[in-house]
């Protein structure tokens, strides 16, 4: 808290809740959301703010999840892990692998807290592995009359259904319960291709290894192509050294320069967008899996992501391409593209088909509402899906068409939250009125 006032860790969302709840327990979870009840307000779980969009966002009663971390319980065997919600993915990654364990899957940063991570569908890369959402097999939730239920595939499975990507709207979430694997080793192959041989190739290159996703500077012609193989003798870690100079000085220090230049002396983008993808270099190293799939982002942007079906992936990249040169502020930051396999999960974005995810990106305070706008418009008519804590100009009624359990998942909120108690403007617009 700053003066009172909350900001995501892009700074484009702020808010000034009324009050802020930090519970230490379940019974302060219970407490926060009757007092919100009885002050008719409303009441808004925040994690570590690394949504783009204003989910958390309130002016009435925010609960900051902070002191309520750590592993509660895990069985090596089974592989199951019961996690409090404001644990952070770091924290849990180093829990898991202190005990033999890993998530099947990852995004490229872990910083978020898990139930926020769950709740908005984070998602790594991978044609065989989904989500984070799909790795859950429980939850606990602090539902608006102040009573706590478990859900799970067996008891209240709808609840457990709607609830896994839930968006903090059907009540607090205070557990998860993840389905773990045994710790395992990548084997990581990452090095720069010319970005037309990556696109004419892309119906196979998803399933060239366990875990593919591709960077592309729009201004240049290269890609940063990372193929990660699943193996048990994979090759010696990146030197120290090298690691820093690679990932601390270039990929932040270096670029965050780049991204500062760009932005005061906009002619310059374009000419530095050539150069960042020039020297873009090839690197073969191995580690366990969260070291190799997650990455420290000090340096701060917007980011909109949506999910296409993966035939119309070709087609949206064409567009993309074509379209940059023509925006009038340069784009700062590179394009993100990766894979996920079709789940089952009621708003994740893989619901029923494999998908594409294409993410665009502009660094702070450099203009942004023509590209995100632009794209948006050719992701959309691509049959695409918004990441739920990414910017997008979607509204209820268009998302209903892409969602085929939409309503049953409003169906369930007006079920569990009939007075709208975990609701805030933002979810009005994508969720519609309770």
């Amino acid at each position: 808290m700053v003066r009172g006032t909350w900001r995501n860790w892009a700074g484009n969302v702020t808010a000034a809740p009324a009050r802020v709840h930090r519970p230490r327990s379940v019974d302060d979870v219970v407490a926060a959301v009757r007092a919100a009840a009885a002050d008719g307000g409303t009441l808004r779980p925040r994690g570590s703010g690394h949504s783009f969009t204003p989910l958390a966002a309130t002016d009435s009663h925010a609960l900051d999840l902070r002191h309520w971390t750590g592993v509660e319980s895990l069985d090596t065997t089974t592989g199951r892990v019961r996690v409090r919600a404001g644990t952070t993915l770091r924290a849990l990654n180093a829990s898991l692998h202190a005990h033999g364990l890993a998530m099947a899957n990852l995004g490229d940063i872990d910083a978020q807290t898990i139930a926020g991570a769950v709740g908005t569908g984070t998602h790594g890369t991978g044609t065989r592995v989904g989500g984070l959402a799909t790795q859950v097999v429980g939850l606990d939730l602090v539902l608006a009359d102040g009573t706590t239920v478990h859900g799970d595939a067996g008891e209240h499975p709808e609840l457990f259904a709607a609830a896994r990507v839930g968006l903090g709207a059907l009540g607090v979430v205070t557990h998860v319960e993840l389905q773990c694997v045994p710790a395992f080793t990548l084997h990581a192959v990452e090095r720069p291709e010319p970005l037309d041989d990556v696109v004419a190739g892309l119906d196979g290159l998803f399933d060239e290894a366990d875990h593919v996703e591709f960077y592309w500077f729009p201004y240049g012609a290269q890609a940063l192509v990372k193929r990660h193989r699943r193996t048990p003798d994979p090759p010696p870690p990146l030197h120290p050294v090298r690691r820093f100079v690679e990932f601390d000085l270039v990929e932040n220090a270096a670029f965050g320069t780049l991204c500062r230049v760009g932005r005061a002396v906009p002619r310059t983008a374009v000419p530095l967008g050539r150069v960042a993808s020039s020297v873009l270099s090839t690197r073969e190293y191995g580690d366990q899996s969260p070291r190799v799939f997650t990455t420290r982002r000090r340096v701060r942007f917007v980011e909109s992501e949506w999910a296409v079906p993966r035939e119309r992936l070709a087609g949206v990249l064409d567009e993309l391409r074509a379209l940059v040169p023509r925006l009038e502020h340069p784009v700062l930051f590179p394009v993100e593209v990766r894979a996920a396999p079709a789940d089952d999960v009621w708003l994740s974005t893989a619901h029923g088909r494999d998908t594409a995810y294409v993410a665009i990106h502009q660094y702070v305070g450099a203009p942004r509402e023509e590209y995100f706008a632009a794209f948006g418009a050719v992701a959309a008519a691509a049959g695409g899906r918004p990441h739920w804590g990414k910017v997008h100009h979607l509204d209820a009624d268009a998302l209903r068409e892409r969602y085929p359990r939409f309503e049953d998942f409003r169906r369930v909120r007006r079920d569990v939250d009939p007075g709208g108690l975990f609701t805030n403007a933002h979810l009005e617009r994508v969720l519609g009125p309770v």
